[in-house]
């Protein structure tokens, strides 16, 4: 079973930045690739970046290409999304999510592939 718990989220003012944090329980193996998700209300979950299991692939939406860029530090069992730029159109709750896989390359972005998610953390971006 895997727990895990976002944090880094808060009130910026548009073109801040802000670093989420996304810790696993301290058993978790690193055989999963982890995602980052966000939902606006009134709108769907959506997918902002993925990094593979070994942390080599990555993958970003087209939105928040150029802005966001993810990373792990599988020693501390932890997945970052270091967020620069910020747009009021981020604003949104953030999820971490893990997908159970031994594709070490493996960047799943289908909401359905993630067997474990996170509670959530705000992000604000005021104009």
């Amino acid at each position: 079973q895997v727990q895990l718990v976002e944090s880094g989220g808060g009130l910026v003012q548009a073109g801040g930045s802000l670093r989420l944090s996304c810790a696993a329980s301290e058993r978790t193996s690193n055989n999963y690739a982890m995602g980052w998700f966000r939902q606006a209300p009134g709108k769907e979950r959506e997918l902002v970046a993925v990094a593979s299991s070994s942390g080599v692939n990555t993958y970003y939406a087209d939105s928040v290409k150029g802005r966001f860029t993810i990373s792990r530090d599988n020693a501390k069992k932890t997945v970052y999304l270091q967020m620069n730029s910020l747009k009021p159109e981020d604003t949104a709750v953030y999820y971490c999510a893990a997908d159970r896989t031994f594709g070490v390359l493996f960047t799943p972005t289908r909401r359905d592939e993630y067997d474990y998610w996170g509670q959530g953390t705000q992000v604000t971006v005021s104009s």
